[in-house]
């Protein structure tokens, strides 16, 4: 399930994007998962592809490992989309 914190995952309008909050109902999701339940990529395809090109970012870092374990409270980027991901209650 996902929640949105700016229509659009527009500008906050303090020049930061807004984060689109992903819900998660276990502890770890992988990156690519992240990324297709995001909707910001079609398919596993299309993650390890922008992955591997070092497109996305995890907490500022640039991570190149589709399997990498992601956790409530990271937050990744990739082109216009950033997302938080949390803990589903």
């Amino acid at each position: 399930m996902l929640s949105w914190r700016a229509p659009g995952g527009l500008s906050d309008g303090f020049g930061k994007m807004a984060a689109m909050d992903v819900e998660i109902g276990d502890d770890m999701i992988r990156l690519g998962q992240v990324l297709k339940l995001a909707g910001v990529v079609e398919d596993g395809a299309a993650a390890r592809a922008v992955i591997e090109a070092g497109r996305v970012r995890v907490d500022g870092v640039v991570e190149t490992r589709r399997g990498r374990q992601i956790h409530p409270g990271d937050v990744i980027t990739y082109a216009a989309h950033r997302l938080r991901v949390v803990r589903s209650a």
